[in-house]
């Protein structure tokens, strides 16, 4: 019972904090003066960036752990928050897409910023596929652990991506920090919560199905038991 009601609070924060997002990046946040409509895409393109880089921080520790620990609970964890981080991950390059054609001219560009992200996807698509191509499915779990550590190195190229090399993707936040609107950067943090929210949300729903899926198959096979007996 007590699990349920903090489920539905979590919907509720989530569901909530969504639509205060909502209202400040189309009605709080100013238009940006060169760029106009389009830049409010910035808002979910950044948010989603944050999630696909959560959900692969989960990735690898949960990697850490199931090769400690070798229980099955860091491997759903792993599993589960990879899903999401693909999810994310393509919203990522969807969107920039998008900004990118009224911006840059072209829908792709091979950006280093891009390049590396889209070679990130990628690398998460293939821990799923090892992770569900063994029929050992421990040796699947072990081996999907090892590569979502390793991949995880990808995550700190993405982000010093702009600032190790030339490129024509821009560098928002610096050390000598923003010049930004101080109402976007606000907009912003509160799309970054919102979507932070959103991820626990689909992790928890993620999660709670593969328990199920676990229990089902352990019934199954009690039944199987019993038939041969």
């Amino acid at each position: 019972m007590q699990r349920d009601s903090l489920e539905k609070i979590l919907i509720g924060l989530t569901f909530l904090s969504m639509m205060i997002a909502l209202y400040a990046i189309f009605i709080y946040a100013p238009l940006e003066a060169t760029m106009g409509l389009i830049q409010k895409i910035w808002y979910f393109h950044l948010a989603a960036a944050w999630i696909a880089f959560l959900a692969y921080f989960h990735v690898f520790l949960a990697g850490i752990l199931y090769l400690w620990k070798r229980e099955r609970r860091f491997d759903i964890l792993g599993r589960s928050s990879a899903e999401i981080g693909i999810l994310f991950n393509t919203l990522v390059l969807i969107t920039g897409s998008i900004w990118a054609k009224p911006v840059w001219g072209t829908w792709w560009t091979w950006d280093p910023r891009l390049s590396t992200t889209l070679i990130l996807w990628i690398l998460y698509i293939a821990y799923l596929m090892i992770r569900t191509s063994s029929e050992d499915d421990s040796k699947g779990a072990r081996l999907a652990a090892v590569f979502g550590i390793v991949a995880f190195i990808d995550v700190p190229i993405v982000y010093m991506s702009i600032r190790w090399w030339r490129t024509i993707h821009p560098v928002i936040f610096k050390l000598k920090g923003t010049e930004v609107n101080p109402a976007m950067i606000i907009t912003l943090l509160i799309s970054l919560a919102a979507f932070t929210l959103f991820y626990f949300c689909l992790l928890h729903q993620r999660i709670s199905l593969e328990k199920i899926k676990d229990e089902l198959e352990l019934i199954e096979d009690k039944l199987m038991e019993v038939k041969r007996k």
